[in-house]
């Protein structure tokens, strides 16, 4: 099997840290990079080598690239949800969500696809969301990310296919991760004493059971779904991988829209709320 050198953003947590221990464990050198890097010590033991990597701060981009030098396989994995309404969500706030999710996904692509057309190959994998193709109630800025994800991606694809780079877009659905346990408590915080605080405070209950419960696929649905990304000779544009994935996009793309802003507010009703506090 072919190796590769391979950087996995937001690598201290979650979907990183399982998809940079699964590929070092396959035989690649790999390299795990995020901010906390006291967080990522105990992949040592595997074989990741961790990085300090501040996707919003040039500076750090190059220097984690400096150590890690050449890359074949670009895993752009950080990135965070920040909920609540339009109106009450500070505007500081959602440029953050957008300089991580986008604005430092580019940048740092733009850093290592010099190297990858110098030697003819490439592969950059973007951690998207089923976000990125349906909205979500109270996701707003969190959809904005992820659907400039996606639009990115498929640009980019186009740019460099010539120069033998593939782009693939990775898009979870539900996954059992911190993720979604934080975005509710944002969505809390961003909503209380407001004119939606309490459609707000019950979808972030739904959400917060959600994602503490059984129900939802485990991280390793998203690395199995990278690791045939990375291993494909041609590897698809888009994998469709964790709970409710495919089935949001299939109805998202059938029902009239207003059906769909009815279905999607039904995540804030009473007793929605009331089975998801069954599920603690």
């Amino acid at each position: 099997m072919k190796t590769y050198r391979i950087l996995v953003t937001g690598g201290s947590s979650g979907i990183g840290f399982e998809t940079a221990k699964t590929l070092a464990l396959a035989g690649h050198t790999v390299f795990a990079a995020a901010r906390r890097v006291e967080l990522m010590e105990p992949l040592r033991k595997f074989g990741v080598t961790p990085l300090r990597l501040d996707v919003c701060d040039e500076a750090s981009i190059d220097a984690c690239l400096l150590e890690a030098g050449a890359i074949d396989v670009l895993i752009n994995n950080a990135g965070f949800g920040y909920f609540g309404a339009i109106e009450t969500v500070p505007l500081e706030e959602a440029r953050r969500q957008l300089d991580v999710n986008v604005f430092g996904l580019a940048s740092l692509t733009k850093k290592v696809l010099p190297g990858m057309r110098e030697r003819g190959f490439g592969r950059v994998i973007n951690v998207s969301s089923v976000a990125g193709r349906v909205p979500m109630y109270f996701g707003a800025w969190y959809n904005v990310s992820k659907y400039s994800v996606e639009a990115l991606s498929d640009a980019l694809r186009m740019e460099v296919k010539p120069f033998g780079i593939d782009v693939v877009l990775i898009e979870p659905g539900g996954i059992r991760t911190d993720w979604g346990i934080i975005a509710a408590k944002h969505l809390a915080e961003s909503s209380k004493g407001t004119a939606y605080e309490e459609d707000a405070l019950r979808e972030a209950v739904v959400m917060d059971r959600g994602y503490t419960s059984q129900l939802l696929a485990k991280p390793s649905a998203v690395t199995r779904a990278i690791l045939k990304a990375v291993k494909a000779r041609r590897p698809r544009v888009r994998y469709l991988v964790g709970s409710g994935a495919r089935s949001l996009v299939f109805w998202h793309a059938v029902l009239p829209a207003r059906w769909w802003d009815a279905c999607s507010r039904v995540l804030a009703a009473p007793w929605l709320v009331r089975f998801a506090n069954k599920l603690k």
